[in-house]
């Protein structure tokens, strides 16, 4: 899937998640130890995932694929180009002159984000190579710029109030030939390691489905709004001068399941795993898009994220 220029969703899903349980000091049951090692286990197999720059960490292979952080200037620019050419040269968005004198997607995130890259090795090892990519913007980054790119069109005031760190993904994008499952798990991969690395508690952003019709995304605004809206601690709220009401049909005589179908491969994934959606969408015009806000809670437990997530994210896929 793509997501708009800014943002759309992946993560450690709330339902992943389990509850610390605790046996009595004086009767351990005898798996307590044994699964205290065995996450010591994990969390010293995690710490393999060291940091080749601030933000990044070891490149994880599946065949000819990779994924890592970008740790050039090129790889970053070849991030942006292949940004333009999904977003303005086969999506339809209308670019400004810089971007068309460029072909270039740039703004001004870019350089305190972090770039997740998915490489194609038989192609090249770096920015020759470079077939998907992902924008991971933390809030240390973000006060760099001075906002989160999501608070252009929603107020985020309820979740920069929550505790705990927060980052914010999008600008998703694969090259046309590789949007299979190999790219995409790719890209839930080094998005669950980020999460990891980093300790984070919520992830967000604005995911994108294709038009400017909200009538024509009727039944999709509907489930979402019905089915998925976030609590009130989460829920972020579309801004009032952009605010497209997402309840636009009786949810009691929708397909849940083809509803569920019509979605971006993304959003999908995301709501599979236990995500939320904010109140109201938001057309963009210029990017041929309507927008939902997507939230993720993550529970980072080295035990549950080796045991369920990969499974849990290839269950989302299919």
């Amino acid at each position: 899937m793509t997501t708009k220029p800014a943002g759309t969703p992946l993560s450690v899903p709330d339902d992943a998640t389990v509850a610390s349980v605790s046996a009595p000091a004086s009767a351990p049951a005898p798996h307590t130890l044994a699964s205290s090692e065995e996450t010591l286990r994990q969390m010293e197999t995690l710490s393999t995932l060291s940091l080749n720059r601030e933000g990044g960490f070891q490149e994880l292979r599946g065949g000819t694929l990779g994924v890592r952080i970008a740790e050039t200037a090129e790889e970053r620019d070849a991030a942006q180009a292949l940004r333009y050419r999904v977003f303005f040269e086969e999506l339809g968005a209308r670019p400004d002159e810089r971007a068309f004198r460029t072909k270039r997607d740039v703004d001004e995130f870019d350089e305190a984000a972090d770039h997740l890259l998915v490489i194609d090795h038989a192609k090249g090892p770096g920015a020759a190579g470079v077939v998907g990519t992902y924008r991971l913007l933390r809030s240390d980054a973000a006060e760099k710029v001075g906002r989160f790119y999501t608070s252009s069109e929603y107020d985020i005031s309820t979740l920069t109030e929550f505790p705990g760190r927060l980052l914010e993904v999008g600008r998703s994008c694969v090259a046309k030939e590789y949007r299979g499952r190999s790219a995409m798990q790719l890209l839930w991969r080094g998005i669950a390691s980020y999460i990891f690395l980093h300790r984070i508690d919520v992830l967000f952003g604005c995911g994108s489905l294709p038009g400017t019709n909200p009538d024509a995304l009727a039944d999709q605004l509907t489930y979402m709004h019905h089915n998925h809206l976030a609590p009130p601690a989460l829920r972020i709220r579309a801004l009032p001068d952009r605010y497209v009401e997402m309840q636009r049909t009786d949810p009691h005589v929708l397909d849940y399941r083809a509803c569920l179908n019509k979605l971006p491969p993304l959003i999908k994934g995301y709501l599979r795993l236990g995500g939320y959606v904010g109140d109201g969408a938001v057309v963009d015009e210029q990017f041929n898009t309507t927008d939902v806000a997507v939230l993720v809670k993550s529970e980072l437990l080295a035990d549950k994220y080796y045991r369920h997530y990969e499974r849990r994210l290839r269950d989302a896929l299919d």
